[in-house]
């Protein structure tokens, strides 16, 4: 039940062909021109699968020559300089290969004026945005979703903090508007900025036409 009808001579050579398999595979990494691992994009996650898959069918399977590894990892490589030379010189490859950035907070609110905008969850980015210590949108002048899943954010200076919507659970609660004593409001969609009075008299926010509100934040930024 545990090795099969295998005998022990062809386990030893499972133990080889592992390690070659292995070492093969941190030499093409190494000349990929990789560094180190992050978020991977979806062309880096492609190149790995198809790695991954001809490294590992030749380590435990007898009728499957290592050479034929050699050639798919050959061929995978050849075709990852090519596209990445490409790319270097077409911005139009690049944006097939890698995909684009998406600009996620402008101005203090999410970039978002629709809801037929499908690739954009509000959700989505909050654990991100507070994972940087942000505490509301108003603290942010610029964030932008990486292509390798990584947020890049430019901030507001102090002077220029403006109130935005917060971000974090115990804040981040709608308001009833006909009960709500008056102050600034801010769209619990795109962020967007109101005054209660503003609110009050039509309830759909001018943005996005959504028409939940939260209190909105103008605190500053703790280093």
């Amino acid at each position: 039940m545990l090795i099969g009808s295998s005998e022990w001579l062809f386990l030893a050579e499972i133990i080889v062909r592992t390690a070659i398999m292995f070492l093969m595979i941190l030499l093409v990494l190494r000349i990929s021109g990789k560094r180190g691992v992050r978020q991977l994009t979806l062309f880096e996650v492609a190149i790995i699968l198809g790695l991954g898959s001809a490294a590992g069918d030749p380590m435990f399977q007898e009728d499957i020559p290592i050479f034929y590894a050699l050639v798919v990892f050959a061929v995978v490589i050849a075709i990852y300089k090519i596209l990445t030379w490409l790319a270097a010189r077409s911005i139009s490859v690049h944006r097939i290969l890698e995909g684009k950035e998406m600009t996620v907070v402008k101005n203090g609110m999410f970039n978002v004026k629709s809801e037929k905008d499908d690739d954009f969850s509000t959700m989505e980015f909050f654990a991100e945005l507070r994972n940087q210590s942000i505490e509301h949108l108003g603290q942010v002048r610029t964030a932008v979703l990486e292509i390798d899943g990584t947020m890049s954010v430019l901030f507001y200076a102090d002077a220029e903090m403006r109130f935005g919507l917060p971000l974090f659970p115990d804040a981040y609660q709608e308001v009833d508007i006909a009960t709500f004593g008056g102050g600034v409001l801010a769209c619990m969609h795109c962020g967007c900025i109101q005054q209660h009075g503003t609110v009050l008299e039509d309830p759909v926010c001018p943005r996005c036409k959504h028409d939940k509100w939260a209190i909105a934040l103008n605190t500053k930024r703790i280093a």
